[in-house]
């Protein structure tokens, strides 16, 4: 079986965030003419905010219909929506709030409650709009931490081996603070995933995840695999710099 990702190298910022977004908009027209309907699930974080900027351009945001596209998130920070660390109000004032997207087709989580009582009620309107236990979500995007986290799977955590359950509370001690996230039990079923990753402080962790030993405990990105070339990775020619051995492509079509 084939899990090898595919790493798709960019020029510069602007290249970046154009392709990203350019992928996005080809796997939304690909899936919602096939099955109606687009599911995607937003990273949070600093590096996807460009392409989500990109994405809501008129000429790009034009490509998706808005109508039969659903939004969902990989994780979250417990805290208000309002609050300047919340992943949702990025992707909200970055994207959200500046494309036609119904607002009964954003589905946040709920970081102002309790975490476990957030991360049972993501899980269970997961299963309520795709109406079966194993959602699979048509695309997931995800960045990566320099110490090799995705999502809020940190390094250590409980999550990163989490089976059962689709979305999870965690604390992350590092971060003296809760999370909830995705679990590899979800992100196992996703149609495909696309990884954000920028800049010269990534290329050493990047070149570690891709290219090292398979050490998933320590660097739970790896974790994230799936057959048939469902994995991509975005990155600029500085994160890129340390890679040697992984399939590249120029751009993405």
């Amino acid at each position: 079986m084939n899990t090898s990702p595919t790493v798709h190298v960019v020029d510069s910022a602007a290249d970046f965030a154009k392709n990203a977004a350019d992928f996005i908009v080809s796997r939304a027209k690909a899936v919602i003419e096939k099955r109606g309907r687009f599911v995607i699930a937003l990273a949070g974080g600093g590096t996807p905010k460009p392409v989500y900027e990109q994405l809501a351009r008129p000429e790009v945001s034009a490509g998706i219909d808005w109508d039969k596209t659903h939004v969902f998130f990989g994780d979250e920070r417990c805290v208000p929506p309002a609050d300047e660390q919340s992943n949702f109000r990025m992707a909200r004032e970055a994207l959200l709030e500046r494309v036609p997207l119904p607002e009964a087709h954003v589905h946040r989580m709920l970081g102002e409650v309790e975490p476990e009582l957030a991360a049972l009620a993501y899980e269970q309107e997961l299963k309520r709009l795709f109406r079966c236990e194993r959602p699979a979500i048509d695309l997931v995007l995800l960045g990566i931490g320099g110490d090799g986290h995705t999502a809020s799977l940190f390094p250590g955590t409980a999550a990163v081996r989490e089976q059962d359950r689709l979305v999870v509370a965690q604390y992350v001690d590092k971060m003296a603070s809760w999370r909830v996230t995705f679990t590899p039990a979800l992100l196992d079923q996703a149609g495909e995933v696309l990884f954000l990753v920028e800049g010269a402080g990534k290329a050493e962790v990047l070149q570690r995840i891709l290219e090292g030993p398979y050490q998933p405990d320590v660097l739970p990105s790896q974790r994230v695999q799936l057959p048939g070339g469902r994995v991509h990775w975005m990155a600029d020619q500085a994160a890129a710099a340390g890679l040697q051995n992984s399939p590249y492509v120029g751009r993405c079509s």
